[in-house]
């Protein structure tokens, strides 16, 4: 895109001048007191067409400001919520000796005989 609006302003410039390159080169020519340099509004055309590449340039700079604040702007904001349960978890503290309790409760199965 940069390139063909660069060469499209510079188009104009051309063509605006070959339009006034009588008028540019007796008014507005810096160099229109040496006629020995035979620049006939040349230098003109080169500061005109500087300046649209300066001025595209710019305007590019702008555009790619404008493109990024979208692009942050444009980017979703996610909101999780975390929700901490506390749990209670009641663990015994045993010494590795086993307890009567439990004793009574898993012993070893007995035949009769």
């Amino acid at each position: 895109m940069c390139s063909a609006s660069v060469s499209l302003s510079g188009l104009f410039v051309v063509a605006g001048f070959e339009m006034n390159q009588g008028y540019i080169a007796k008014e507005l020519c810096v160099n229109k007191d040496k006629p020995q340099l035979h620049c006939n509004g040349q230098c003109y055309l080169m500061r005109k067409l500087k300046q649209a590449q300066e001025k595209e340039q710019k305007q590019d700079h702008q555009f790619q400001k404008i493109q990024l604040q979208e692009a942050i702007v444009s980017t979703p904001f996610i909101f999780k919520q975390y929700s901490f349960i506390a749990i209670n978890l009641r663990i015994p503290l045993t010494t590795g000796v086993p307890v009567a309790r439990l004793n009574a409760i898993f012993h070893p199965p007995q035949f009769s005989c």
